[in-house]
């Protein structure tokens, strides 16, 4: 569909090792990938997102416990009007880690890499297109309607997450998880086009 959709989502990790910014921002990566030095992990330390609070440095899947590893940065627009960025965060199980690599070396991360940015966008895709990002008529303020379109998004991206990250484990053997950080999102409702998805200020739902 020519002209519906510009999409950013994740030009650039973000290493988290010894990093802090007050807001969610791309960031080229520093020297060093942490999905191919899993030991760095211990030292990280999650970005401060502009608003809310700091992203867990481990979930529960099933029963292995993953690690924060990276937060990406990016957004799409649906279409000229309406649009939404954000952080994104990808846990990796380090043990998983460390037997890939000591099977296949370090540089097949590089190809993990690359295809986890390639899922996220397909995820971030999918979830705008079931999210009506639409003003809500109901909504008793600008607060809980961005709650309740950050919540409905949240939703949808996991639901979209499911089956992509599951081919993805399937195919790597590497147990990962991808989620859109609530805190983080910022909507667009009356514009969106690429620089507005990385202005300064830019008008949310709000």
């Amino acid at each position: 569909m020519p002209n519906r959709l510009i999409f950013l989502l994740v030009l650039v990790l973000l290493n988290l090792v010894g990093c802090a910014s007050n807001d969610v921002k791309e960031t080229s990566a520093t020297d060093g990938s942490l999905l191919e030095n899993p030991d760095a992990i211990a030292l990280a330390k999650p970005a401060e997102p502009s608003s809310g609070p700091n992203p867990p440095m481990t979930i529960t899947k099933g029963k292995k416990t993953l690690n924060l590893v990276r937060i990406m940065d990016g957004g799409i627009c649906k279409n000229d009007y309406e649009g939404a960025k954000g952080a994104f965060l990808l846990y990796a199980d380090t043990q998983d880690i460390e037997r890939i690599k000591k099977a296949k070396g370090a540089a097949i991360f590089k190809t993990f890499e690359t295809k986890i940015q390639e899922i996220s966008g397909d995820i971030l895709q999918a979830a705008i297109d079931r999210t009506n990002l639409g003003e809500d008529p109901f909504a008793l303020g600008a607060d809980e309607a961005q709650q309740k379109l950050a919540s409905k998004l949240v939703m949808n991206f996991r639901d979209a997450a499911t089956d992509i990250v599951a081919k993805f484990q399937k195919e790597t053997s590497l147990t990962i998880d991808i989620s859109a950080f609530q805190p983080s999102l910022v909507f667009f409702q009356k514009g969106c086009d690429e620089s507005k998805l990385d202005a300064e200020g830019a008008e949310s739902a709000s």
